[in-house]
């Protein structure tokens, strides 16, 4: 018994010993770190100024890699003024892989957006209403005897049109006999076609025979040739302004010429006046039977090519670009081509592009209307037919439009020349052409605001509300400068929603806005049924096969009725004046032979 307790004993103490051994080397340990921590601490103090300046030297160092990264690193995006060097950074657009940005891809299809792109749902319910009111006084009750009204209209084939179209209601106004219109033979084009070469004069005078007198040439006067009197009546001219300026002159002359007509008889009128325009315009009006046979011919060939095709109607010729004072990236020398044709008119200001393009007055690209119809819904299937004059940058300016829309055509591609040649050398006739396809067209799109578009603006709604696509340029302006910066889907998304209200839709435009050539809501009447509208409305002389006698008042467009005026309508330039202008009756009226008034030159001839 006592032997294992002393044994335990013996492994108790020497446990004890073991663990105060232990404690001892812990205790050195730690006060060797100790003595080692001071040390160091000693030791920085002593080199402190050597460890800053090292501090210091790596912070440089690595301050100087910051800063030429910062440098030589591209930014992400390069936001160029609209095409950074005449479209060079648009030209190599390519379907399905943009090199504008990895994220910005064009996409080969216009997706399934829950629509029909090619029609309005809503088309049946207005139609066109042009005929005359009970009240409204036939030609054998109030014309008067030796009252004879000559027009010399002024510009291209459409900017004409207009003149032909007021002539009528001017010489309603007056109650005189019309002389059959003089076309514009003088104007850039020298187009030496009469009216009877264009136009179906017979059909013209018996159409509207109940309304006005009208006939071919000025008689005699009991032997004797009248002398006309010469004027030019100011733009916009109403009711009173023509009674006061002009009814005076052709009592006492019974022969009065008004010259450079166009855009000359006010947008506000009695509801009969405007039904009066609109039977000119849409029924009265009528090309003759070649032009329309061969209208007819490059309808169906388009026709031939898909079931539904898009009319695109580009104006992008340098003159018309040098005129309107936009600028589209070229550089110095798109600034001297286009500053070196702006100089031919003396009377043009200068104008701040980017306040041009800001305020929507600039025609837009061909690529940029070809990304806003594909973003609108419009595949690369889709074939498009372009009425265009010569486009200024010629192929490679058309290069991304053709990229995203193969199926590209024209009169040309579609016809022969030999097909061509009777109407070739008129620029009047080959616009008339394009003014056939345009309008028979299931979608038509313009990139501007000139005479054309307004013209066949107002026929589509007039005749079946068809659609016609206007690009609401305030808000794609922004839109198209930072498109780098987003995604397709973003895009395609902004650009349908700035498109509400300038898709050709019912009641876009309020009554009484814009030209009424382009808004002819007095002609435009709201139908419970289609049957009704089509009971209703006269017969179409012009296209009386196949179509539908409907209509639609359009939609609300941002632009102001005095930004609504485009390139061919600019009144500073007009050498006739404004009506406040003129201090009698007489004065300031008669015509005056000097520099040709621009707008002219500006005016829808060079479609063809």
């Amino acid at each position: 018994m006592l032997m294992p307790k002393l044994k335990n004993l013996k492994q108790l103490i020497f446990s004890v010993k073991m663990k105060k051994r232990k404690k001892e080397r812990n205790n050195h340990l730690l006060q060797g770190s100790n003595d080692l921590f001071i040390g160091l601490i000693v030791i920085l103090c002593r080199k402190r100024h050597r460890v800053f300046s090292f501090i210091s030297a790596v912070s440089g160092c690595l301050l100087l890699l910051l800063f030429a990264f910062s440098v030589l690193t591209p930014p992400p995006t390069a936001t160029n003024n609209f095409l950074s060097h005449r479209f060079s950074a648009v030209r190599k657009t390519q379907v399905e892989e943009s090199n504008l940005d990895k994220v910005f891809k064009v996409p080969a299809s216009g997706g399934n957006l829950g629509r029909d792109l090619w029609s309005s749902s809503q088309s049946k319910f207005y139609y066109g209403c042009s005929n005359a009111s009970k009240s409204f006084q036939s030609a054998d009750m109030k014309t008067h005897p030796n009252r004879y009204l000559m027009i010399a209209t002024s510009g291209g084939l459409n900017q004409q049109r207009t003149g032909i179209i007021d002539s009528v209601v001017v010489a309603y106004i007056l109650n005189a006999t019309l002389i059959i219109p003089k076309l514009d033979q003088h104007s850039y084009w020298k187009d030496t076609s009469d009216f009877a070469e264009i136009f179906n004069v017979d059909l013209f005078i018996s159409s509207l025979e109940r309304d006005v007198e009208m006939i071919k040439e000025l008689p005699r006067n009991v032997g004797k040739a009248w002398v006309p009197r010469s004027m030019r009546v100011p733009r916009k001219c109403n009711l009173k302004c023509y009674q006061t300026l002009v009814l005076p002159v052709l009592n006492n002359r019974h022969v009065v010429e008004l010259t450079k007509f166009d855009y000359r008889l006010s947008n506000r009128l009695e509801t009969d006046l405007q039904k009066l325009r609109c039977r000119v315009n849409y029924h009265a009006l009528r090309f003759t039977d070649p032009i329309l046979e061969m209208g007819k011919l490059l309808i169906e060939r388009m026709r031939m090519k898909a079931k539904h095709f898009i009319a695109l109607h580009l104006r992008f010729e340098p003159d018309m670009l040098a005129f309107s004072g936009c600028y589209y990236g070229g550089g110095e020398k798109e600034r001297g081509e286009l500053g070196a044709i702006r100089k031919r008119w003396e009377t043009l200001h200068v104008r701040n592009p980017e306040k041009v393009r800001r305020h929507g007055r600039c025609p837009l690209t061909p690529e940029e209307i070809g990304l806003m119809l594909r973003a609108l819904g419009f595949g690369s299937d889709v074939h498009i037919y372009v009425a265009s004059g010569e486009v200024y940058g010629g192929e490679e300016t058309l290069a991304p439009l053709k990229a995203l829309f193969p199926n590209f055509h024209s009169k040309e591609t579609i016809a022969t020349k030999e097909e061509l040649a009777p109407f070739s050398a008129f620029s009047g006739r080959l616009a008339a052409l394009d003014y056939i396809v345009c309008d028979e067209s299931d979608v038509f799109v313009t990139n501007n605001n000139g005479n054309m578009a307004r013209i066949l603006a107002g026929r589509r709604r007039y005749f079946g509300h068809r659609s016609t696509i206007r690009p609401n340029a305030k808000k794609l302006y922004k839109l198209f400068l930072d498109r780098n910066n987003m995604t397709w889907d973003e895009f395609a998304s902004k650009v349908r929603t700035y498109q509400i209200g300038f898709m050709g839709e019912p009641k876009e435009v309020k009554p009484g806005r814009g030209e009424f050539h382009e808004n002819p809501d007095s002609c435009i009447c709201e139908a419970k049924s289609l049957k009704s509208s089509q009971d209703q409305t006269p017969k179409d002389y012009e296209n009386s096969k196949g179509r539908k006698d409907g209509v639609e008042v359009s939609y609300e467009q941002e632009q102001s009725a005095e930004e609504d005026h485009d390139w061919t309508d600019i009144n500073y330039l007009d050498t006739g004046g404004l009506f406040k202008e003129l201090p009698n009756a007489y004065s300031s009226v008669l015509i005056k032979h000097g520099q040709p008034e621009v707008e002219a030159f500006f005016s829808d001839q060079n479609e063809g």
